[in-house]
């Protein structure tokens, strides 16, 4: 009787995780769910997601427009300086 209810004990978290990465905050690692609104398609080609920019041979992503042309207008006041 107690294998039985580890087991299902085990299973309903099984299926809440899966629920929450599917539909849930943790969907966009998995490629789905919400875009905060976004529209329109990004820098690579696909929906809204991650913006990019390129400075000085580094790709860098972020998570709107604004704060990708925040970056571009005054770069490095957001790098760490190399010692």
């Amino acid at each position: 009787m107690q294998l039985l209810q580890n087991i299902l004990y085990f299973a309903i978290w099984a299926g809440f995780i899966f629920l929450m990465m599917r539909y849930g905050c943790g969907a966009h690692v998995m490629g789905h769910g919400h875009h905060h609104g976004a529209t329109g398609s990004d820098d690579r080609g696909g929906t809204a997601g991650a913006k990019s920019t390129v400075h000085d041979g580094h790709v860098y992503y972020f998570c709107s427009q604004d704060c990708r042309a925040k970056f571009e207008a005054a770069p490095t006041s957001y790098l760490k300086v190399a010692a």
